[in-house]
This record gives C-alpha cells, structure tokens and sequence, in this order.
C-alpha cells in the first residue's frame, strides 16, 4: 500500500527556519524539543567548523563566532601551515575543463562509508575530493558538477564506484575530444592515484560529450557481490529464493525504510540475483567461498544486506524459499518483521552500466546530491521516444593507462598477500583444533559455524520463524507520524515545490 496516486510526499524544507507565528503556536513539549535538536545541531555545527580551521580560513572571523579559546586552539594551525600559505594559489580565470567519468576502486573495512559526513572526515569522498583539491584538478566541490553512482555504507568495498566531474584540462573544449588531445591529457589517475590512500585508487576515466551526463541519473543498473563462505548453509535452497527476487516489486520488507528523508517509494526493478561459487574447483566444504550477485536498476537502504540476511536463514534451513515471495507481497504483509540485516563487510559495488544519452536537460546542471539519503538512487526517465536514432552517444571509451594499472595491481597484490598470509595461518590453526576435537571426543557433526559472523545478532536459544516476529509499523504510519512532526508534507501532483 502507497501513498494515493494523486498525492506527493516531500520533505517540508521549511521545517528549519519557521516563523514566529508558526512558533507561537507550538506546545511547550514541542518548543523544548527544539530546542535540544537545535543545541545538539549548533554542537555538531561548532565541531565541524573547528575542523575547517585550515591555512585558508580567516582567525578573526572565527574568533567572533567562538570566542577566545578558538583564537588559541587555531594557533598551532595557523604557525604549522605558513609555508602552505606561502604558495601561490591556482589561478582557475583561465583554466579550462572538461566533463568525465571516474572509475575509483576501493576497500571500505577502514572507512566510515563513501559520502562525506559531517561528524568523519575518515569517509572515502573525502579522501577522494582532499586528493581533487590538492591536485588543483577541481576549485571546489560546489562547482565541480559532481555526482555519484551509489553511496556505499561503512565498511562496504566497491570495483566500480563512478563519479562524474568537471576536471581541470590542458585543453579548450573545442578539441577536448580529438585524439592528440585525449593521448596528451593530464593522466587523471596517476595524478590522484600519487596523493589518494593505497586502498583507494582511480582505475580509469572516460571523456563525456554532454556537461549534464550524471553518473547517479544515467545509471541504468548496479551489480553487487556479496561475498560468503558456505558453512552449513544449503546453496540450493539459497538460488532457489534467488530466483524468486527477480522481478519488479516494493521490497519495503526487505530494506531500513527512509520515511524521514522523503523515501516512501520502494519500487525497485531487481534484474537478477544468484549465488556462484569463487572457485569452480571448490571442494564442497564449510570453508568453500560464494559469493551473491545481484543487479538492479537501484538499491534501497540496507536491501542487500537484508536481502542476504533471508538468504542465510534460507540456506540454513531455519526458512523456505517461499519466504521471499510472502514478504514481497506487501498487501498481506505490509509491516516487515524484526530481523538485523546481514554486516555490510563483505559488500562490494561491483558493476554499472550506463545509458548512452542522457536524459537531463542543461538547466539540471550543477543540481548535486549532497542531500541524496538513499544508497543508491532511481534513474529519472524522460521520454526518448522521438529522439533521432543515430543521435551521437553522450558516452565514449574508458581511457587506461598500462603503467597506473600495473601499479594498482601491484597495491592490490600486497593487499592480498598480507590477507592472504592471515587467512593460511587461521585456517591452519582451524585444522589442528578440528584434528584435536576428532580425535579427542569424535562428534556426530562438524562444527560448521563459517556464517554466524555475517548474521549481526544475538543467536536465540530457539528460532522465530519472520512471519512469526513482531512487526515494524507500517509505510502509512511512519508517513503520518512525520507529517505530524512536519518533517514531510502530502503534496498534490500539481502542486510546486
């Protein structure tokens, strides 16, 4: 169940700079929650700006806003940095640019998740527009016409996370797109790759023909893996549910509902999904890797992952395949049923396919997504139909470079060695205490407990079967409460925002 197709729900944008009126008329509980919402917010706020004390920021215009004791906290900062300052800033009035898609990969386990946030600078964008900046490749993030393809959580890893950006170029755009042009361009990857962290690199990029190409818009698909051992777990039940994801559904129950960031539509066109074994040669036991692979044309919050969280039920026997088509089946079952989603560890974004035109019109240039809430967001489809056929592609070719590919192979290979090495000294370990157990007490079963790590949850001494547990409240609900705190506002078809 929806919202009715002739209303709009919307975030009331509104909500923080309210008239005295509207003030006046709020309960004394309601005042002293805002109150401490917005204590809470100068807090962060206050944080924040501490942290952009650079070489570049202005002391005495901050001493106003704090005090004395930021005059002294910055000072330190300011006598480190002189010899920053001395340097003669990048004149941009005469630089040129051009539009592009990069190819960035990455590990997440040591991050706080790809977008920036407020309260962590350890976040992969952040480490990706700190190497843009000092690189002089962009002026600032507000003017560099970026988006992203999808916005992974903490710890999730990605092959192929795209971005599209405005990029200094040695080139005027008339001849952007020549040959000479493109084999003499500046090597946007080694650049990057020189100031970025070893386990964050730029993999190739690609030259784009339109300015308002969105890596977040003209994503028609996204394919992630889930990686997994196999343990106890039946791999035919699990592609057997697999099969049954595949199709266009509201998969609110198989996600963490948004409703406070103006999420209430999840509809989301799931491609295919299956299970595939790492090795082909793999040796049917408990140590044997799989992984999941699934592909959409967009991702709610926390969907894979809770996707996998049934799997693993699923494949450990505790539910029936059929389980996924009863919880897709929001009419009987619109309230989802208290389960933790499966770790976001073994995670990783890797695929996206993109159209070859956009569907954006300039005047959306420049329309970022900082507010963007949703992991991964829903192409906007415009109507193509009487577009000419043969209408140049936005698209051209991924541009490579052998000597940054073989460099990034090289970091790679050092990542898994030294994984590698670990993994091969635990599983030795394993084999001498399963030995010891065989020998010593010779249990009727193996001890197969490879998957209890990805289930973030108490283990209960007896199983609930889903359908079974207590419910969270409903899509209606949850919107009627935040239209209450005016967080959202219903908004007819008509209406403009």
């Amino acid at each position: 169940m929806s919202a009715p197709n002739d209303k709009k729900i919307v975030i009331n944008k509104r909500l923080k700079g309210m008239p005295r009126e509207a003030l006046e008329k709020l309960t004394q509980t309601e005042l002293i929650d805002k109150v401490v919402q917005l204590e809470a917010y100068n807090f962060q706020l206050r944080n924040l700006l501490q942290k952009k004390l650079t070489e570049q920021d202005n002391l005495e215009e901050y001493s106003a806003v704090f005090g004395n004791e930021a005059k002294d906290g910055v000072t330190q900062v300011a006598k480190s940095s002189s010899k920053v300052q001395k340097q003669r800033k990048f004149d941009w009035s005469s630089a040129h640019k051009r539009h592009v898609l990069l190819k960035i990969t990455y590990f997440g386990w040591d991050y706080q998740g790809f977008a920036c946030q407020e309260d962590s600078n350890d976040t992969i964008e952040s480490n990706l527009f700190r190497a843009l900046s000092r690189t002089c490749l962009i002026d600032s993030r507000a003017n560099s016409n970026y988006h992203r393809c999808g916005r992974t959580d903490k710890e999730v890893s990605a092959f192929c996370q795209v971005i599209s950006i405005d990029l200094r170029s040695k080139h005027s755009p008339e001849f952007q797109l020549d040959p000479t042009a493109l084999s003499t361009e500046i090597d946007y990857c080694g650049l990057l790759n020189r100031v970025l962290p070893k386990n964050i690199q730029c993999v190739a990029w690609m030259p784009l023909r339109s300015p308002v190409y969105s890596a977040r818009f003209d994503c028609v698909s996204r394919s992630y893996r889930y990686y997994f051992p196999k343990g106890d777990l039946d791999i035919g039940a699990m592609s057997q549910a697999c099969d049954l994801l595949e199709r266009h559904a509201d998969f609110r129950n198989f996600c963490k509902m948004d409703v406070h960031n103006g999420v209430t539509n999840y509809m989301r066109n799931l491609q295919s999904a299956r299970v595939v074994a790492c090795d082909e040669n793999h040796t049917n036991s408990g140590y044997d890797m799989y992984y999941l692979e699934i592909q959409a044309n967009a991702f709610l919050w926390h969907q894979i992952r809770c996707i996998m969280a049934v799997l693993l039920l699923v494949g450990q026997k505790k539910e029936s395949p059929t389980v996924i088509s009863e919880l897709l089946d929001v009419e009987s079952n619109p309230c989802k049923p208290q389960y933790s989603p499966a770790i976001g560890l073994p995670l990783n974004l890797f695929h996206c396919d993109f159209r070859d035109q956009t569907t954006r019109s300039v005047n959306q240039l420049g329309s970022g997504d900082a507010n963007e809430e949703a992991m991964d967001t829903v192409s906007e489809e415009t109507d193509n139909t009487n577009a000419p056929e043969l209408l140049e592609r936005d698209l051209t070719t991924w541009i490579y470079n052998e000597e940054n590919l073989q460099k990034l192979i090289e970091n790679t290979q050092c990542e898994w060695a030294q994984f590698s090495v670990k993994s091969t000294m635990i599983r030795n370990v394993l084999q001498e205490l399963e030995a010891l157990l065989e020998e010593n007490f010779m249990p009727k079963e193996k001890v197969q407990s490879q998957v209890i790590l990805l289930q973030d949850s108490v283990k209960p001494r007896q199983y609930q079967p889903l359908l079974e547990r207590k419910r969270c409240e409903s899509l209606e609900n949850r919107i009627e409460h935040f239209v209450k705190k005016q967080r959202l506002i219903v908004k007819n078809e008509t209406e403009k925002e």
